[in-house]
């Protein structure tokens, strides 16, 4: 088993809410809360849940774009050193961006669409390997683009030349450029035609391989999270209530939430038996003023009354696979 390289220990993102005359702090949206889970280096981590969950915060928080509220984000370093990156400052974070990179959901607003495509590559090494020389750098450009099946000729071309998918390949290069060992790669395929998705999603396992890439997988798209990931975390409301394998998740998913979630993936072939879908009752509660205790317990349907007392704890149910509902 290969070792944590990233690990989150109750990890708290709120934001406050302000009002009134004076816009003093009357509450806040607890949008991850308490959240602690490990991503092992190689490996794909699939998190998944519907939207306003928490998924996109939780990504941005590993990347230190977010106020980071409370717990610990512990990142193994390329020299074996494990730092705390939620107790670093915005100048300490500046030469471990360079091993941290990030994958945007939305190809079309994440490119300037004023610079060209090998400038647009070109920018994270200007940013952390300045001692480049200019023909070290376009090389270094025109390798990626082919790693990422585009030419070095389309390096001066701009964003508004390329297709969806090519814009998202151009996306996967600038990350790559800093030779990353982890990516966050939120919703990456969910702005792409169907028939372009598998071709980015078989492309970022390839480029895994290559270079021992460890990615958090953030979807709602539970099939590509499937066919991607390594291990699954399903976030509700702020919280990690299953996490484990993925074809243990899949084949036997604990959590009431897990069962519905995938209860709903549609199946390509209407001639296979499914099983009866789970349909929640009640409507999703606010994260400003979440259920206390659980806080799937409002729509569960196996819920009691103790499920009010207190946030439940992430269970082993089986080896590796988690589950926080000790009535499941």
């Amino acid at each position: 088993m290969s070792r944590p390289l990233l690990e989150l220990k109750d990890l708290k993102v709120h934001y406050p809410i302000h009002g009134g005359v004076f816009l003093k702090r009357i509450g806040e949206v607890k949008a991850v809360d308490g959240v602690s889970l490990e991503i092992r280096e190689g490996e794909t981590l699939g998190l998944v849940g519907e939207s306003g969950c928490g998924k996109t915060t939780l990504g941005k928080a590993v990347m230190r774009l977010l106020k980071i509220t409370g717990g610990s984000i512990l990142f193994r370093r390329k020299d074996g050193t494990v730092q705390d990156l939620a107790r670093l400052s915005r100048g300490e974070m500046r030469p471990i961006r360079a091993e941290i990179q990030m994958i945007y959901q939305d190809p079309y607003s994440s490119l300037n669409p004023r610079w060209s495509v090998g400038d647009i590559v070109a920018e994270p090494l200007t940013v952390h390997e300045p001692e480049l020389g200019l023909k070290e750098r376009d090389d270094r450009v025109a390798w990626l683009l082919e790693k990422v099946g585009l030419t070095p000729e389309q390096a001066f071309r701009y964003p508004h030349e390329f297709s969806g998918g090519q814009r998202q390949r151009v996306g996967i290069a600038r990350s790559l450029a800093t030779r990353p060992r982890l990516l966050v790669a939120d919703e990456p395929v969910s702005a792409l035609d169907v028939s372009i998705q598998a071709q980015v999603i078989n492309l970022m396992m390839d480029l895994q391989e290559e270079f021992g890439l460890t990615y958090l997988f953030i979807a709602h798209d539970l099939s590509v999270v499937e066919h991607i990931s390594h291990r699954i975390a399903v976030m509700y409301l702020g919280n990690l209530v299953e996490y484990g394998p993925a074809g243990e998740v899949y084949r036997n998913p604990v959590h009431p939430y897990t069962k519905a979630l995938l209860s709903a993936v549609p199946l390509p072939d209407p001639d296979l038996d499914r099983p009866e879908r789970i349909r929640l009752e009640g409507e999703i509660p606010s994260p400003l003023n979440k259920p206390s205790g659980c806080p799937f317990r409002t729509r569960c349907p196996i819920a009691k009354p103790s499920c009010a007392e207190e946030v439940p704890a992430l269970l082993e149910v089986s080896t590796d696979h988690f589950a926080a509902c000790p009535l499941a």
